[in-house]
């Protein structure tokens, strides 16, 4: 098939060419000649650029159809009448310069040179390390892409990219080799090296590295450092870690669960304490400790609202005290007519805000009031306290619960015996 190149060139100048250019190992090459409108005695064939006996390859005499062949001919070689040489089953060592040189009529010669690489088709490569179980921090690994060959480009790739730009990440000259400088537990990899010439490309298996971490510092869950008493205290403790770690559980220093998970049921005030998180990595060596100061508290008990007098008059005072049996609460709101009570100049609380005065009172001030007590695992609403404010209006005392507008009311002269007159605005 390789006969198809021979297309004659249209000039007189002699040219010859290699098809292909770029041959494969144990495939076959021609370099065909071109010469048309010259005549010629004969040809010879030289293997490199120097026409000397110690390269021929062959010699052949056109009118006698004489070959010779000499030192460079390896019995691979056919010469044919027009001076095409074909090259069968080719080697590496096959690859170079190949001068032809013709003799005319006259015994003028006139020499041409043509190149000829060939290359193998490569193998499947495959990737060496040096260590496949790394330490974190303190180990470097070697990647090796074999095997080597000349005229071969070698290319890495990590995670199905190419490398990225790191300084821990160098390459031999020849890129044969990778060199992964303290290594990290995001340099797992997958890693692949790619194989190419002209004539052939490959890919190798991924491989990845088993890099050994940890443990890191360990969180312990669930964050919260409240819990309430009857309930049961479920905690787990995490650390990243190649291989995974062991974990024991320690209570105001004392041994616990040798596992990830604490379970401790109905727990009580007696449960609080320190509990510590204690992780070991038997293969890096390392290990961890993590500390929660829990306490466990009782709900608090409905607050009740207290005062002197649930009525009064505008422009007079009222304290109103919010009491909590049993456990302190952490925390006390005061709401007013069911919503978070806004405090104005005229309001002042206590520095634990038990204590709610209003001074004076104004009739806006009528209306429900509620105490809300708290820890950081409960909460409880005292009931409805409703405070009444009483004003005078031309002659006529009104009383207002804030539950609505109070009414104008207008009342017969003999109906109103008494400077004061109290009139109920029900709500």
């Amino acid at each position: 098939s390789l006969l198809t190149f021979w297309n004659v060139a249209a000039t007189a100048q002699l040219t010859v060419e290699a098809v292909p250019p770029n041959a494969v190992e144990g495939q076959d090459a021609l370099l065909p000649a071109h010469s048309e409108g010259q005549k010629f005695y004969g040809y010879i064939w030289y293997k490199g650029s120097q026409v000397h006996e110690s390269h021929l390859i062959i010699r052949h005499i056109i009118r006698s159809n004489i070959t010779v062949t000499g030192p460079a001919y390896t019995g691979r070689e056919t010469v044919y009448p027009n001076g095409s040489l074909l090259l069968q089953n080719l080697t590496l060592n096959d690859s170079g310069v190949y001068t032809l040189q013709k003799v005319d009529e006259v015994l003028q010669s006139q020499n041409v040179v043509v190149k000829l690489s060939v290359y193998p088709l490569l193998p499947k490569p495959s990737i060496r390390s040096n260590n496949s179980d790394p330490v974190e921090g303190e180990d470097s690994v070697a990647l090796t892409c074999e095997p080597k060959s000349e005229g071969t480009t070698y290319h890495w790739r990590v995670n199905g990219q190419n490398l990225p730009e790191d300084a821990r990440l160098q390459l031999s000259t020849d890129n044969t080799t990778l060199i992964l400088l303290s290594v990290t537990r995001n340099d797992t990899g997958p890693y692949q090296c790619e194989t190419w010439n002209p004539v052939s490309a490959n890919r190798s298996d991924s491989v990845s590295l088993n890099v050994l971490y940890g443990p890191d510092t360990p969180t312990i869950s669930p964050s919260e450092f409240y819990f309430q008493a009857g309930t049961n205290l479920n905690l787990s403790c995490q650390a990243a870690s190649n291989p995974p770690s062991q974990y024991s559980w320690f209570i105001n220093g004392i041994p616990q669960s040798s596992s990830s998970a604490l379970l401790i049921p109905n727990i009580t005030t007696n449960d609080s304490g320190s509990y510590s998180c204690f992780v070991n990595n038997s293969v890096t060596g390392l290990n961890r400790t993590a500390v929660k100061n829990i306490t466990i508290l009782e709900p608090v008990t409905q607050p009740s609202i207290q005062t002197i007098n649930s009525t009064v008059a505008e422009d007079d005072s009222v304290t109103l005290t919010c009491l909590s049996e049993g456990h302190a609460a952490v925390s006390i709101r005061w709401l007013f007519n069911n919503e978070e009570l806004r405090l104005t100049d005229r309001m002042k609380l206590t520095r634990n805000n038990s204590v709610l005065t209003i001074d004076p009172v104004w009739r806006a001030d009528a209306g429900l009031y509620q105490c809300e007590v708290s820890n950081p695992v409960s909460s409880r609403k005292s009931g409805l306290f409703r405070l009444v404010v009483l004003w005078q209006v031309t002659g006529i005392t009104s009383q207002s619960t804030n539950c609505q507008p109070p009414t104008t009311v207008r009342a017969p002269l003999r109906t109103i015996s008494a400077r004061w007159m109290r009139l109920l605005i029900l709500p």
